[in-house]
């Protein structure tokens, strides 16, 4: 007679989650723990973030957490997967396993799960009947610009909802006459929404890069612009602030006018490009990936289309010292949720992108008060 394994085995597939009811009466699973409002994650659930670097998921399965979701990616011949962290059976790490051929092994008893995340062999009863519902909760996956991309609206490999298909714009990564650099992640102890509007500010350029490439004697923000896109926003910023490192400034002509654009991903993408002189260009994403409500890791893939000869040393260690004076200042804000009541915090002519970046979390129907 073939065996066949008991049904309270596959109830183990919410031990890590939480069920909340709506005010509808509906049943909403969430990760358990979840630091998020249940509204917040909601929205920011159907968006697309990095979860690891492609050159990270090679013989080995990795983990990693998003929006408090503890997950775990392996490559198979079919390309990338991502599943729920954990073991149907006794709730183990799957990170902890192996891989065999395209088969995902759990390190406690060897429960093999196909690439699409379904139980195919239970080896301590190998002719057992495996029920359908022994299947993991997978995600949609992409890998672009050195990433793993993912989103947890989609299940079981589905796509997420149209209107959040569409990745940053990055094509310069694709560009044969672009350089492509790879950083590592900076890990923040703060809200995503918070590293962002970093990122988008301008004004603190003379005050928290006094040491890398910032003047204190040039604090003046020039009058810009911000425009909405069909993706967020957009804002053209024209300064005498050079971009070169300290060390390097005097390659810039003295009147040389440096141009930034920020084009905003909502909610916590944007791409700067920085215009160099004799048509250089530094093209930067800043990828804030919420690990939790007030945990951020950040990718920043870069472009450039100029020194491309040049040791690739020096650009990994400015780009590591302008994140840590950022990490400094904002690791220590607070309220340390970035307030989205305009109300909440005072604001001056130079912050427009924080304003219109704010403005646009709201839109997009996250808490009015307070979010990651």
């Amino acid at each position: 007679m073939v065996n066949t394994v008991q049904n309270s085995t596959v109830q183990n597939s919410t031990v890590e989650a939480e069920t909340v009811q709506t005010e509808t009466g509906e049943k909403k699973i969430y990760p358990r723990g979840c630091t998020f409002e249940a509204s917040d994650w909601d929205v920011l659930a159907s968006f697309w973030y990095p979860i690891a670097f492609s050159h990270e998921v090679n013989q080995h399965p990795i983990s990693a957490t998003l929006l408090d979701q503890r997950l775990v990616i392996w490559r198979t011949s079919a390309g990338l997967s991502v599943a729920n962290d954990i073991c149907l059976h006794r709730g183990v790490p799957l990170s902890m396993g192996s891989l065999k051929g395209d088969q995902l092994v759990c390190k406690y008893h060897g429960f093999h799960y196909s690439a699409e995340g379904r139980c195919v062999l239970i080896p301590a009863d190998p002719t057992a009947s495996i029920p359908a519902k022994l299947c993991l909760k997978t995600y949609p996956v992409r890998e672009a610009y050195g990433l793993v991309w993912t989103s947890l609206t989609g299940s079981d490999r589905s796509e997420p909802r149209e209107a959040n298909r569409t990745l940053p714009d990055f094509h310069e990564w694709d560009n044969p006459d672009y350089q492509q650099i790879l950083p590592d992640a900076v890990n923040l102890n703060a809200a995503s929404g918070r590293q962002m509007e970093g990122f988008l500010d301008v004004a603190h350029f003379a005050w928290v890069h006094t040491n890398s490439f910032g003047d204190s004697n040039n604090p003046l923000v020039p009058r810009y612009e911000v425009k909405k896109t069909p993706n967020g926003i957009l804002a053209e910023y024209l300064s005498t602030v050079s971009n070169f490192p300290k060390a390097m400034q005097h390659r810039a002509p003295a009147d040389f006018e440096w141009l930034r654009i920020f084009e905003v991903f909502f909610p916590f993408t944007a791409r700067l490009t920085v215009h160099f002189p004799d048509d250089g260009r530094l093209c930067i994403l800043n990828a804030a990936s919420p690990i939790s409500a007030r945990q951020t890791r950040v990718f920043c893939p870069i472009c450039r289309n100029f020194d491309k000869d040049s040791p690739l040393e020096p650009i990994y260690e400015f780009n590591y010292q302008v994140f840590a004076e950022d990490k400094e200042v904002v690791e220590a804000q607070y309220p340390e949720d970035l307030p989205l009541d305009l109300r909440a915090e005072s604001h001056i002519r130079a912050d427009q992108t924080s304003i219109a970046y704010r403005k646009g979390l709201g839109a997009l129907g996250l808490g009015k008060t307070y979010t990651a």
